[in-house]
């Protein structure tokens, strides 16, 4: 039986941009569990003024780095965050199955108890275990003023578990008054999704007002093709402003959401307020970026990309390309 829904080959039809090293995401070893110098499976990240928040999907914390962008130095070793209790396994296996694995973080604006905004970094989904939220309470500088409240997302994924057996939220944006959650493709469901919620309904639930999450006023599928027959899939997404976002993908040779596979390919692209992919381009090296953030320079913009080596000795790096003529 043919496929019904084909995913093109895309390689022959994208350019190719060369990301450059801005230094490797280094911690003080005493603040890591497990006794690591660095993050070594970043997979979501955000900017807020002068500094970088980065979730990792096998953490119980969120690294902060000062932005080395317009600094004219290289990235600084970073401090770490606690957001959930208790530690993780050190043995790999372990720990992957029992990791609440955080793959996307959000900067939210006001909200109830939140006046100066808030961090949200969600679970996957992908695993029961894996459906919590974290809201981190930002104060006026734009710093987590240590309060934090963990949400249950149960609610909130089961009508897209229904459309989506494998369900793997890896990204969250708010743009133009809704909050989008990034659904992750892969060999076995190639089918990319942008879940769209509308913000004023949603705030009151992430604010405690409310018991039940709005449904879903809009999902998208996104077809972003394939290279070298694996199917791209998205990792992360940031807001560009005038409705239009960034995001980066990955064609990583995976059946499901739950094994880690090699990265064949990696891709950073935009989308129109329209809900259509305006671009794609690949990335030289194929480096596995999971999480992406940017900041406007002159017509251009400065995208600031984080990566998981699927290593916990190798250091997660911290990457920068620039994506040119796009409208704000």
């Amino acid at each position: 039986m043919a496929d019904p829904h084909p995913i093109p080959q895309v390689t022959a039809q994208l350019s190719v941009l060369q990301p450059t090293a801005l230094g490797h995401l280094l911690i003080d070893p005493a603040q890591h569990p497990r006794g690591q110098a660095h993050m070594s499976a970043a997979s979501g990240l955000v900017r807020v003024r002068q500094r970088l928040y980065v979730v990792a999907d096998d953490e119980m914390h969120v690294g902060v780095f000062d932005d080395p962008i317009g600094a004219g130095t290289g990235l600084a070793p970073g401090t770490l965050l606690r957001v959930l209790p208790g530690d993780l396994p050190l043995d790999k296996g372990k720990r992957k199955k029992v990791k609440p694995d955080l793959e996307s973080l959000t900067a939210l604006p006001r909200l109830l108890g939140c006046p100066a905004g808030a961090l949200l970094a969600l679970g996957s989904g992908s695993r029961p275990e894996r459906e919590t939220a974290v809201l981190l309470v930002l104060n006026d500088q734009g710093i987590p003023n240590g309060r934090l409240a963990l949400l249950d997302l149960a609610a909130l994924y089961a009508p897209l578990r229904a459309r989506f057996a494998d369900l793997n939220i890896e990204g969250a944006l708010v743009v133009s008054g809704e909050l989008l959650l990034l659904q992750r493709g892969n060999q076995g469901d190639a089918r990319n999704a942008c879940i769209r919620y509308d913000w004023n309904q949603m705030a009151p639930w992430l604010a405690g007002l409310q018991t039940l999450p709005p449904p879903a006023k809009a999902v998208q599928l996104l077809d972003l093709g394939c290279v070298a027959g694996v199917p791209l899939g998205l990792t992360d997404g940031t807001a560009l402003g005038g409705g239009v976002w960034a995001f980066c993908a990955v064609a990583e040779s995976t059946h499901n959401s739950y094994q880690d596979g090699a990265c064949v390919a990696s891709t950073i692209g935009t989308v129109g307020p329209d809900g259509v992919v305006q671009r794609l381009q690949l990335l030289q090296g194929a480096p596995k970026v999971e999480g992406i953030a940017a900041v406007a320079r002159g017509p251009d913009w400065v995208l600031s990309l984080v990566t998981d080596p699927d290593d916990p000795a190798v250091a997660s790096q911290l990457l920068q390309v620039c994506l040119t003529q796009v409208h704000k």
